[in-house]
């Protein structure tokens, strides 16, 4: 898969743990695991010791400690056939009842008990599906642009750079102790759909063959965009800036204050130039001390059309000549959990295809020919219908432990009302739900978002939403939406409903009519806001 040049040792490639040295401890960690999560569930172990230990290995209890869900990291978004059956097989045989597609790039699995959780664990390192790190203060899945390798325009290939750097940063789950989690993101273009200008590092591809490199930026509270780092870094160098920019998280990370322990508060300690000098630093010292180039090759996709075409709406074309990818956007980024092995018994026999989780809730299955993605059409016709339906939403407050509101709930409220009025496609934008303000259903780069929380009204608390407008994840165009007030949820329908009918009834989409009638949006806005 790697190969590393200039002579340097394989167990450079996960910190200083070789790879099968590494999986192998994984292994012996579940016994520890299964214990803990026993005891939990005798409750001998309280939610606050749990989510502590279990956090580490992927899992957190879900809200009033009766349920977990355990996450399943898929570095670049990748979901390949075989690890497609085994999440297909797991669902089946312990009867799991909810999946999430995430921002992350990853599947959750939900409502799990105490051996559905333990053994789906287990057993997935059989196919290389990790769980460890998947929260806790480690390294997090590794975020590659979806459409990576298979996309007309990208500048080039960067999944196996990402695959790369997702090696190497397990090995610093078990050695290095850092103040917080850490995600690293790689973009393939100036889309920037894994918001790599403002991860906690993100390498962003240029026309050139190089990597932009950024760091210390992120969601959350109080948002930050990333610093740049570093300019026209060679592929072969990634692993430099990762090692650095660990070293730099170590040296001056918030240990003491974990509300202001990750990577963008260095920016408010050290100050921006501050910042770039002390990662500097760290990087020369890492380029001193350590051979850490690395030489990957791309998996050339060696399939070809057969002749037949496909046009949908849901269908992009490939830059390999006749073949497909097809997008399924699951309501919420929620399947049904049928959906796993419905897709597996599609593709199984396809050659060369593989499924991709994009960061906004979407899966795209690739390299598929005409009458392949004929298909795959007809399997996933359940899934968002138009942009609209394919607004992202954390799994909300009904199952996460700080959770303030139901995102789930609300977003299917609004859908299922705006699907009443049969509004043209682009006449209502994609929407960014968070259940609270940590952003895991990105609401701060939204063209509108909404984060939970509540307002008291005549004396009675309801729940509500905080209202973000115009934010953008666009290269060169980043910028966090505007707060404009709070959204009673049982009003947000209406809202939409009403911003529709306006829209529709000027002939036209909701990003032409609000670039030129901004103050529309704030009057038909203000009627429900706080």
């Amino acid at each position: 898969m790697i190969d590393n040049c200039g002579g340097a040792a394989a167990n450079k490639l996960t910190g200083e743990i070789g790879m099968e040295k590494l999986m192998q401890e994984f292994r012996e960690d579940m016994a520890e695991f299964r214990d803990i999560t026993e005891k939990f569930y005798a409750k001998e172990v309280s939610m606050k010791e749990y989510k502590g230990f279990s956090g580490g290995f992927g899992s957190y209890a879900q809200k009033g400690g009766e349920a977990s869900m355990l996450r399943l990291r898929m570095p670049g978004g990748r979901l390949t056939k075989e690890k497609l059956k085994f999440v297909a097989d797991a669902i089946a045989e312990y009867g799991v009842e909810k999946a999430h597609f995430t921002t992350c790039q990853t599947i959750q699995f939900h409502n799990l008990g105490a051996e559905a959780v333990c053994g789906i664990m287990e057993k997935a390192l059989d196919v290389g599906i990790v769980t460890r790190g998947g929260g806790g203060d480690f390294p997090r899945n590794v975020m590659v642009s979806p459409l990576s390798g298979v996309e007309q325009g990208e500048y080039f290939d960067v999944l196996p750079y990402a695959e790369a750097a997702s090696d190497y940063l397990m090995g610093f789950i078990k050695t290095v102790k850092m103040p917080r989690k850490l995600k690293v993101g790689f973009s393939n273009s100036p889309a920037n759909e894994t918001h790599a200008t403002f991860r906690d590092l993100g390498f962003v591809a240029k026309a050139d063959g190089t990597f932009d490199v950024y760091s210390a930026g992120g969601l959350g509270n109080n948002p930050r965009m990333g610093v740049k780092v570093a300019e026209q870094v060679p592929p072969t160098e990634i692993l430099y800036y990762i090692k650095a920019m660990v070293n730099t998280f170590v040296a001056h990370g918030n240990y003491e204050n974990r509300g202001k322990a990750r990577t963008r508060y260095m920016q408010e300690s050290l100050g921006v130039d501050g910042y770039k000098a002390a990662y500097l630093e760290k990087l020369a010292e890492v380029k001193k001390s350590e051979k850490l180039d690395i030489d990957v090759t791309a998996e050339a996709v060696a399939k070809s059309g057969n002749g037949t075409t496909v046009s949908d709406k849901r269908v992009t074309a490939q830059k390999q000549d006749g073949l497909y990818a097809v997008a399924y956007h699951p309501i919420g980024g929620i399947p049904a959990v049928t959906k796993f092995a419905q897709l597996y018994e599609t593709i199984k026999d396809m050659e060369a295809v593989e499924v991709r989780i994009a960061p906004d809730e979407t899966i795209y299955i690739i390299n598929l020919n005409g009458d392949e993605a004929k298909a795959v059409l007809a399997v996933t016709d359940d899934g968002a219908q138009n942009l609209f339906e394919t607004s992202v939403s954390c799994i909300g407050a009904t199952i996460c432990q700080i959770g303030l509101r139901d995102s789930q709930g609300a977003l299917r409220q609004i859908i299922d009302e705006v699907r009443k009025h049969d509004f043209a496609d682009g006449v209502l934008p994609r929407i960014h739900i968070s259940g609270c303000t940590s952003s895991c259903g990105t609401h701060q780069i939204g063209t509108l978002g909404f984060h939970g929380g509540a307002k008291r009204v005549d004396g009675v608390l309801e729940p509500a939403f905080t209202f973000h407008v115009n934010g953008s994840d666009t290269e060169g165009e980043e910028r966090f939406g505007e707060q404009w007030g709070m959204m009673l949820q049982k009003d947000m329908p209406a809202f939409f409903v009403e911003l529709g009918q306006t829209i529709q009834a000027e002939g036209t989409t909701f990003d032409a009519w609000f670039a030129k009638k901004p103050e529309a949006l704030k009057e038909i806005a203000g009627k429900y806001l706080y």
